[in-house]
């Protein structure tokens, strides 16, 4: 049997770790029987998505993200246009597909799951024809993302320490929301679509996701007083919002928002700047992806 070629790309600054040593890793635990494995590191912002669309014109088979939500956004575009397939070793701020995939966070397990090569075809989404595969939104998270960009704690410590700070001078905006053609008007905190269910470090806005299921949900966060931001956290991380007063959870397949004005929203967690009108659509079964071979 011919050895699969293996494309490693690695961000190196993907939730404030060090990654120089992950190819001496990978080397002394991919099953060299099935893959000849090559590495990249990723030197700007969307180098990944270079590298990723350069390799895909190539011959490999499998290209691996090694980052966040952030860095498999960038890959897995080129992946998805060339059908290829992606595999994933979690070294984000959240890991948010990671942990929803049950891709283990452990760096020698989640090259075991590629050692296996258990194949899963996923949703993905566009949100103003940008791809996006975890969560995309605008509200307080993607101003949160925006000023955090520039923030040099990375780590879940430095983004709980800057949402602390910026949650209390934030005001919630109106929105035009139409989702499969109705209509909702709301004040909202955040608005946030989902593939699936978690932001990442397992905090979940839409509990019932699932990125199999050809539909997205709108997380609708409302306006509440601050008291209660302690409640919000505690139906995420326990997963209950679908139950939440705070919370409200649409699910859709064509979504369209018209805001105020422009202003950030982010893709899989990283900062970008949109106009008033944003369209969001789901592709269904879009994306090859490696993941566990045990079930969810």
């Amino acid at each position: 049997m011919s050895k699969q070629n293996i494309l490693f790309i690695i961000n190196p600054i993907s939730g404030g770790k060090d990654k120089l040593k992950i190819p001496s890793l990978i080397d002394a635990n991919l099953d060299r029987s099935k893959f000849n494995a090559n590495f990249a590191f990723t030197e700007y912002v969307g180098h990944a998505s270079e590298i990723a669309e350069e390799a895909a014109g190539k011959n490999f088979d499998i290209i691996v993200a090694v980052g966040g939500d952030g860095t498999i956004n960038e890959v897995a575009g080129k992946v998805m246009e060339q059908n290829k397939i992606l595999g994933v070793l979690p070294f984000g701020s959240g890991n948010g597909l990671a942990r929803f995939l049950k891709i283990p966070m452990n760096t020698v397990k989640a090259i075991k799951v590629i050692n296996n090569c258990n194949v899963a075809v996923i949703d993905s989404a566009t949100f103003n024809d940008r791809y996006f595969f975890n969560m995309a939104g605008m509200g307080f998270d993607a101003h949160i993302s925006s000023v955090f960009a520039g923030n040099k704690g990375r780590g879940l410590r430095g983004y709980v320490k800057l949402g602390l700070k910026e949650v209390l001078n934030y005001k919630p905006q109106t929105y035009r929301i139409v989702i499969d053609g109705m209509e909702y008007i709301r004040t909202a905190f955040v608005i946030s679509v989902a593939n699936s269910s978690q932001y990442g470090n397992n905090a979940h806005i839409a509990p019932a996701a699932s990125v199999t299921d050809g539909w997205l949900d709108v997380c609708i966060v409302k306006e509440f007083p601050m008291y209660k931001l302690p409640v919000l956290a505690y139906e995420m991380l326990s997963a209950k919002t679908d139950n939440s007063k705070l919370v409200e959870i649409i699910k859709g397949k064509n979504i369209h928002i018209t805001r105020i004005q422009e202003d950030a929203i982010h893709i899989d967690g990283e900062p970008f700047f949109m106009g008033k009108e944003i369209d969001v659509s789901v592709k269904p079964l879009s994306l090859n992806i490696i993941i566990p071979d045990y079930e969810a």
